[in-house]
């Protein structure tokens, strides 16, 4: 299962803390998997990624509540937390930088704190995308909430993109090829 947080709502659509939507909808465009089903609180679609089935959901709950929904699915799809593959943005990455990991803490993320408490475990593989850190005098929700400026959005699109092919990395080649590809500190993208 891909699990993207996000927002609902075109108000969220471009904002910081989307892009794990936007993953979830560039890989739905790709593979031509439609989010045609409502259920379980979330906009779900199913499909193949190569030779395996996979399930692609965003939450409908918004970020700080995604975990109810996450919850939902697993047990009505009777998904392994290993098998779920979490998408979210991170403030402590640079813009446009991939972090994998196949656990974790929520490093303060508020969405993956609900994930977190309501699977009852931190062993769930996630995908963070860096949106940079605001100076101190930016309200951190503000920030979170609000949109890239044209110069981000052309570092994010790349990123968007390359997160797709992370995920394709870890669905046919396992969580620690994609790791070991795509954690590099050496590569920025839009560079």
């Amino acid at each position: 299962m891909i699990f993207g947080l996000g927002n609902p709502g075109p108000e969220y659509r471009q904002s910081r803390h989307n892009l794990g939507f936007r993953v979830v909808e560039n890989l739905s465009q790709k593979y031509k998997i439609e989010l045609n089903s409502y259920s379980h609180q979330a906009l779900i679609g199913k499909g193949c990624i190569g030779k395996e089935v996979v399930i692609l959901a965003k939450p409908l709950t918004f970020v700080n509540a995604a975990g109810e929904s996450l919850y939902q699915i697993k047990q009505s799809y009777r998904v392994n937390c290993e098998d779920i593959i979490l998408i979210s943005d991170d403030v402590d990455l640079d813009l446009g930088r991939l972090r994998i990991a196949s656990k974790g803490g929520d490093g303060g993320h508020k969405g993956l704190r609900s994930v977190i408490r309501s699977l009852e475990t931190n062993l769930i593989p996630r995908l963070r995308i860096g949106i940079g850190r605001p100076n101190e005098e930016v309200n951190l929700k503000e920030y979170v909430l609000g949109e890239f400026n044209a110069r981000e959005k052309k570092v994010v699109e790349a990123a968007i993109d390359r997160a797709s092919q992370a995920i394709e990395t870890i669905i046919s080649q396992g969580i620690n090829k994609a790791m070991s590809k795509y954690n590099s500190n050496g590569e920025q993208i839009g560079e």
